[in-house]
Formats: C-alpha cells, structure tokens, sequence
C-alpha cells in the first residue's frame, strides 16, 4: 500500500500539469472573450470598408459640385460661334420696355394737360405759319408797290376794299355784333401804351382805302401804323357804301379790347383783333 501510495504522489502531479493547459484551453470563460474579439474583427473591417466608401462618395459628390463652375469658367476660352449674316449685327438690339402700371385716376389729368399742350402748340404753330404767309405777301405787295406807279397802286386798292367790305356788310348789325366781353375776352397783340398814344386813338384819324388789305378766314385784314388790324364784326348797314374811302376812322382801346371807330357814327364801336407784323 505504501508503494502504490508513493507511485500515485509521484504521478499526480505528472497528472495535474498534463491536465492544465487542456482544461486552459476548455475553460470555457476564458473562451468567451476571445470568440467575441474574433468575431468582432471582421465586424469591425465591414464597418471600416463602410466608412470608407461613404468618405470616397462625398469626395466624388464634392468634385462633382466642384466641376460645373470649372466649365462655366473655361466657357469663355472656348472659341465664340460666328454670325452668320452680317445684316443681323447691324439690327440694334431693341430692348422691351417695362409696362407701366396703369392707374385709373392719376394718369387722366396727366393726359389731359398733355392733349392740351400738344393742342396748344399745333394752334401756335398755325398762327406762326399764317404770319409768315402774311409777311410773306407784304413782302411781295411792297416789291410790286415799288415798281408801280401811285395811281395804278391806289386802283388796286380801292379794287380790294370793294370786295372784302361787300361781302362783311350786316343786315341788323345790332344784332349781329359783339363786344369783347361777349367774345369771352380780348386775346390778340396788345400795342404798349406809349406807341398807342403817339399814332392811335381819337386825334390820329385815317382812311382805310390807303392801306392795303388782305382777306384771311373769312374776315377783311387792314395794315396801319406798323400792325395788322382783322376785322371781327361786320360794318352796318346804315353807313354809306364807300366809307371805307371818305369816312374818317380811328382805333380806340375799351373795355380790354381794340375797336374801330367812324367820326359819323361815334357810337358804333366794330371789334378789331391787332396782329403784330
């Protein structure tokens, strides 16, 4: 028994250390971990190669944003298309204007003041074309005067004054005539006072048949003292036939307007527009 007992002290531990790294290897906590960790590895290699795709595809993503503006840049080097018809280029490039808003109330007045000035100066520029055709007459009356004698020149007028004052003679004068009240005011040339006093008014008479006239829209115009003076009303009925040539007449300023007078008839009072040249 004694030899038995010694021969199993001296195997046993020959046993233990035999026995130890085979139950190291089965042990099962220790086995646990060291799964984990391996099959944690490839895991963790997916998760890296993931990482790395997504970083590769936000650079390609960053270069693609990068690029249209790189193309856009060398746009400009690349060579320009030539045109084709050179009638093209001298056509001027005609730009839309912008549409004002309209506005129903506002924009009225504003035309109208336009209508009225437009208005305005188509009637001054009327008036300035029928004082040049009147100088312009003038102009050839004087050279015809010049060269004719006084007595042919005198027969014209009296020739010119038979049929203008024919024709303006009134069958009721009045009623027929109107004062510059009536007419809504006086709106021709006015002479300034100082040249009215030294050749117009009651102490400068004249008769008419000495200056020529002209018939102009109807109504007989007469030259005296360096105007033109357009007879307005008709002359009346009762005065003679020739007054224009025997009767002694003169201008007289009234109640904001120019009149012709006739030393016969001082009461008669005809309205005469005066024109300056």
């Amino acid at each position: 028994m004694n030899m038995f007992g010694l021969i199993n002290l001296g195997v046993l531990p020959l046993l233990l250390e035999a026995m130890a790294p085979a139950y190291v290897q089965h042990n099962p906590r220790e086995e646990g971990p060291r799964r984990q960790e391996q099959e944690a590895k490839p895991q963790r290699q997916e998760q890296r190669q993931e990482q790395r795709q997504e970083q590769r595809q936000e650079q390609r993503q960053e270069r693609r944003q990068e690029e249209p503006p790189r193309q856009q840049e060398r746009q400009p080097d690349r060579p320009q298309p030539r045109p084709e018809r050179k009638a093209e280029q001298a056509k001027p490039a005609v730009r839309a204007e912008p549409r004002r808003p309209q506005s129903a109330s506002p924009s009225r007045p504003e035309e109208q003041q336009r209508g009225r000035a437009q208005q305005e100066q188509k009637q001054r520029e009327q008036q300035a074309r029928g004082h040049q055709d009147e100088k312009r007459k003038q102009e050839q009356q004087r050279q015809v005067q010049a060269k004719r004698p006084v007595q042919q020149v005198q027969r014209e007028y009296d020739n010119q004054h038979r049929g203008a004052w024919q024709e303006r003679r009134a069958r009721n004068w009045q009623a027929e005539h109107r004062t510059w009240q009536d007419r809504g005011g006086y709106r021709g040339y006015r002479i300034p006072d100082a040249r009215f006093r030294s050749y117009f008014g009651p102490s400068h008479g004249f008769r008419m048949f000495s200056f020529p006239l002209l018939v102009i829209g109807g109504f007989p115009r007469f030259q005296y003292g360096g105007f033109w003076f357009s007879v307005m009303d008709p002359w009346p009925e009762y005065w003679s036939d020739d007054w224009y040539g025997s009767d002694d007449l003169y201008i007289e300023y009234f109640g904001g307007g120019y009149y012709l007078h006739n030393r016969r008839h001082p009461m008669d009072r005809i309205a005469v527009t005066v024109y300056l040249n």
